[in-house]
């Protein structure tokens, strides 16, 4: 099924700011479906008719759709009431209710209005299978939903630029409802919102309260409160607020109403976030521990490899000190992956920064004051710490054996290719190092404790390593890699 960007683009010739505004209205439909308990579809119009780009159910009620009619296409006389919508610009509730399916359902259109201009027509469709005396709630719910679809006529919803909050736990309509009037009193408090508020402190009724006092009596003493608390709880501005008092967090958000332009009141939506804040609250801490334990092993990897340059600087034995210096490369290859999981917040790398670290640092120490330049070409992309640290020292062996014996002394240029693809889900990283030198003529000797260390990484991997002679001199080692995805 085709995403709403791609229906809007390909099937009609709406502006950019235009298609955003209709984004906009799905992003936050869901609100009026629920206080409508019904269906609610937007049709657009196209050349052949109207085009059905979005759809969404209520979660408070029966749905009117068994299935999806988002890409149905309607001509225009076929659907009177979507026309007069769109052609009157005003909300259209003449007809009487349709049987689809055996069940009785209500239509009604509403025009989407941005800056006078009608964009857009949205149906309401009501299931009346389960109609009965509504309740306090329902009546309250239903009197919400208009006034909303009148703000959607007028184009005063959705609210262009008014963050609702980026963190998670947005309230539902089911989660907690309180109603203001023009100054801020509580007209109606739903039941879960009711206890929410008793949860926070407040142990008498809501309605005829101004709910900033009373919030503003459950939070003195605290010396921090969010700055946009006052204009949420007056209703003066489509905002979004945590409230913590008594051990107990609610997230408010608030929904200005408006009438020609004029605030009307506002709602409210509640939800008791206490528990999800407390898990946030821990997932915080475990990654700032994890980060942290990155950090000292960094630290502990790069005093380990001090320790071995210091030693390899007192010995006489040339083999020796050889032995040494290639273990500390090693070492500080495994600490420069560990350095960047410590500035992160997942367990991934991106291996491309620690690539460019790594190859500068091993070329000034295996021939300080030389030519030999490195070359980085491609993209690694992210890849999973154990992924990270193999492949790190598989390029420190490869690109050391460059330098020292592919150019063996001599000046030039070591190049580092990555190509990174997909195909199926099936992730593969072909990656070469290759120099301008001599040339080994052969493959390795497979004794050796580089080549036993490279062949068990690339095992490790899940890939193979091969050695060629490259084309106008010198040698080119491919890796042909599959890497852990990176969800597992």
């Amino acid at each position: 099924m085709a995403s709403l960007t791609d229906l809007l683009r390909q099937r009609t010739e709406l502006s950019d700011a235009d298609a955003e505004w209709l984004r906009l209205l799905v992003g936050d439909w869901q609100l009026l479906s629920d206080l409508s308990f019904a269906d609610l579809v937007l049709w657009v119009s196209v050349p052949d008719g109207w085009l059905a780009v979005a759809h969404v159910r209520p979660t408070t009620g029966m749905t009117a759709f068994v299935e999806d009619v988002v890409g149905q296409v309607a001509a225009r006389g076929r659907r009177p009431q979507i026309d007069r919508a769109y052609d009157e610009q005003r909300i259209c509730r003449e007809r009487d209710p349709d049987w689809r399916d055996d069940v009785p359902v209500r239509e009604e259109t509403i025009p989407v209005v941005c800056d006078g201009r009608t964009l857009a027509v949205l149906s309401r469709h009501t299931n009346l299978s389960t109609m009965r005396t509504p309740s306090r709630l329902e009546l309250t719910y239903l009197a919400c939903a208009d006034a909303l679809a009148g703000m959607v006529a007028s184009g005063g919803f959705p609210v262009s630029g008014a963050p609702t909050g980026s963190r998670r736990g947005a309230p539902r309509v089911g989660d907690g409802l309180i109603c203001l009037d023009v100054d801020g009193e509580v007209t109606y408090a739903s039941p879960n919102a009711v206890s929410a508020f008793h949860r926070l402190g407040h142990d008498r009724s809501l309605v005829g309260q101004s709910l900033a006092e009373v919030t503003t009596a459950l939070l003195r003493g605290r010396e921090q409160v969010d700055e946009g608390l006052p204009l949420v709880l007056t209703g003066k501005a489509p905002w979004r607020a945590d409230v913590e008092a008594s051990g107990t967090g609610l997230s408010v958000r608030a929904i200005p109403l408006t009438v020609e332009g004029k605030r009307d009141g506002a709602l409210l939506l509640v939800r008791d976030v206490t528990e999800l804040r407390r898990r946030e609250r821990e997932l915080l801490s475990k990654d700032a521990t994890i980060r942290e334990i990155h950090h000292r092993v960094k630290n502990n990897l790069q005093t380990v490899a001090a320790l071995l340059r210091l030693q390899s600087r007192r010995m006489d034995d040339p083999a020796a000190r050889t032995a040494l210096d290639q273990a500390e490369r090693r070492v500080a290859a495994i600490a420069l992956v560990h350095e960047t999981l410590s500035t992160g917040y997942d367990e991934t790398v991106d291996f491309d920064e620690v690539a460019a670290r790594g190859l500068s640092t091993l070329v000034e120490v295996a021939r300080p004051g030389g030519a030999v330049r490195t070359r980085h070409e491609g993209r690694f992309g992210r890849m999973r710490a154990e992924d990270a640290t193999a492949l790190s020292l598989v390029l420190t062996e490869l690109v050391q054996n460059a330098v020292e014996h592919g150019l063996a002394g001599r000046d030039g240029v070591v190049t580092v290719t990555a190509e990174r693809t997909t195909s199926d889900g099936d992730d593969r990283l072909e990656v070469h190092v290759s120099d301008d030198g001599a040339g080994l003529g052969a493959q390795p000797d497979p004794g050796g404790l580089g080549s036993q260390i490279v062949r068990a990484l690339v095992t490790e991997l899940r890939g193979q390593i091969s050695w060629d002679e490259r084309f106008g001199g010198g040698t080119d080692v491919r890796l042909d890699l599959r890497p852990r995805p990176l969800e597992e």
